[in-house]
């Protein structure tokens, strides 16, 4: 009798951790709010994508719009191209804007979706053509360490 209770404790405690590990598995791969709506594919290029992931959220006035599906190089314009499905319920005119923005100061980057004032609405397959390349930190203070040193050096 002690041994069956002590088996039925051990089998809930495994399988409490296999819940839980299938809970972060798909928490780091970002799968925790995969939907089945029905989407549209837009493409958008940009001269440096920075640290976006497949499956990044894209989002409009903090909402979620859209996951990034993929992430490629198109070799005739020498630029990174992000395929992004939007979900069919959230309309964007087709002159709308896209930013690689970061949650935070050095968190996760994300595509943040400003709309335009076109007539026309994106559909699937077009390109967002206003397109704003992801800050990188590095860039910045090397930027900051030159122009500070070139000052630093000029004579007044």
């Amino acid at each position: 009798m002690a041994s069956e209770k002590t088996d039925f404790w051990v089998g809930l405690f495994v399988l409490l951790g296999a819940v839980a590990l299938i809970f972060l598995a798909l928490r780091a791969g970002n799968m925790s709010s995969f939907s089945f709506s029905p989407t549209y594919k837009v493409h958008a290029y940009f001269d440096n994508m920075g640290g976006l992931k497949v499956r990044a959220p894209v989002k409009s006035s903090g909402v979620v719009v859209g996951r990034v599906s993929a992430i490629d190089f198109d070799n005739e314009r020498y630029q990174a191209v992000a395929t992004i499905d939007l979900e069919r319920k959230f309309e964007f005119p087709a002159d709308s804007s896209a930013s690689i923005l970061t949650s935070g100061l050095l968190g996760d980057q994300y595509i943040g979706l400003t709309p335009g004032g076109d007539d026309k609405n994106l559909t699937d397959g077009n390109e967002i053509i206003y397109t704003q390349s992801a800050v990188v930190l590095e860039e910045l203070i090397s930027k900051f360490l030159y122009s500070s040193a070139s000052q630093q050096g000029s004579a007044d």
